[in-house]
């Protein structure tokens, strides 16, 4: 192997593997917890830890390396994320809502609970920053300085797809849907230049759809005593995997990304990709 090729391979390839072994181990060692928090708990672990070893090893441990230190615009950046994905969610449930195709009902099973709502938002946080380390962290800013941005940001959204594949009721269209996200997630941090603004966009979008009361993902929470109810077929509600699953939420993502695109971001400096990106 080229010693050009070779640097990067290892790097890469122990960040994998850290972070592959980190999922297996903590999701043995969580899943007493349930399903929810052994899964963002795992990938929160996994990402972190290997994230932490490739930076020790390689970058002397400094954050801002993977665009995860803090500076001026990372507040603005993480707000920004925030409201994009809850304005996504609120336009695919929001239309149907309006137009009488879908409307709420009340869940006495599963009534409000402050303390669950919280600890599924906290789940939900470690679980976005989580993702966004195995995804769009070290290992894919040093793959695209390598090999080129976009050779690597379509792999990764399509592996980032496969990473839900299990998921309980998933669907040709949710798993489009997911690399359609992921596809949005990684234009995200090239558009910043760090993690805060992907991470802000994941975690306001799956905060704010259990707040519904449908399914994220598969995932079905109960929080607010509240469901919808479709007047529609699966083909617009996302069916058990829930709206990420539906042609609203291929809509969205193309409206997202349009903002992306348009709205004024303070981009960074991500020294793991050329200059010119």
């Amino acid at each position: 192997m080229d010693r050009n090729w070779a640097g990067p391979a290892l790097r890469v390839g122990l960040f994998g593997l850290t972070g592959f072994l980190g999922l297996l181990v903590l999701g043995f060692l969580l899943s007493p917890l349930g399903m929810l928090v052994t899964a963002a708990l795992s990938v929160f672990g996994a990402g972190a830890v290997a994230s932490a070893l490739v930076l020790r090893i390689y970058e002397g441990g400094r954050l801002t390396t993977m665009g995860f230190g803090w500076h001026a615009a990372a507040g603005r950046h993480l707000l920004l994320g925030l409201g994009l994905g809850a304005a996504g969610i609120v336009f695919v449930l929001g239309i149907p809502l309006l137009i009488g195709k879908a409307y709420f009902v009340a869940t006495p099973e599963t009534p409000f609970n402050l303390g669950s709502l919280t600890l599924v938002a906290v789940c939900l946080l470690f679980g976005a920053i989580g993702e966004e380390l195995l995804f769009r962290g070290y290992a894919f800013q040093l793959l695209a300085g390598r090999f080129g941005v976009y050779q690597v940001l379509l792999p990764l959204a399509v592996l980032f797809a496969l990473m839900h594949a299990g998921n309980q009721s998933a669907t040709k269209i949710g798993l489009f849907n997911t690399f359609l996200w992921g596809v949005l997630l990684g234009y995200a941090l090239l558009r910043s230049g760090d993690l805060w603004l992907p991470i802000g966009l994941h975690f306001g979008w799956n905060v704010t759809t259990p707040l519904f009361g449908v399914n994220l993902s598969g995932f079905t929470m109960g929080l607010t005593g509240y469901t919808v109810q479709w007047k529609a077929n699966e083909l617009w509600s996302g069916g058990g995997y829930g709206p990420e699953g539906s042609v609203l939420c291929t809509l969205a993502c193309f409206g997202v990304g349009y903002l992306l695109h348009r709205i004024p971001i303070v981009k960074q400096r991500l020294p793991l990709l050329p200059e010119e990106e």
